[in-house]
């Protein structure tokens, strides 16, 4: 309770629980639009569509061969310029 979708997977990532959770930042889900992954950035998420859209990045992530945390920071530092969150 009280926390977003985003936030949990932030949090369970930095306690080493959350490898294959979905970080789905405006930087991430921009780089999955890119890629054809999903076919626009949503204004908004519900539970159910964050839950769809993290599905279609962990195919994605499993395809490619890149697991999903080293993933989502290949794009979140396409996106920024840093290596480093």
């Amino acid at each position: 309770m009280g926390l977003g979708y985003k936030e949990a997977s932030h949090f369970l990532r930095n306690i080493g629980l959350g490898e294959e959770f979905a970080i789905l930042d405006r930087h991430i889900l921009r780089n999955l639009a890119r890629l054809k992954v999903i076919p626009e950035v949503p204004v908004s998420i519900t539970k159910k569509r964050y839950l769809e859209i993290e599905e279609k990045l962990r195919r994605f992530a499993a395809d490619i061969g890149i697991p999903m945390a080293e993933l989502d920071l290949l794009f979140w530092s396409k996106e920024t310029g840093w290596i480093f969150k």
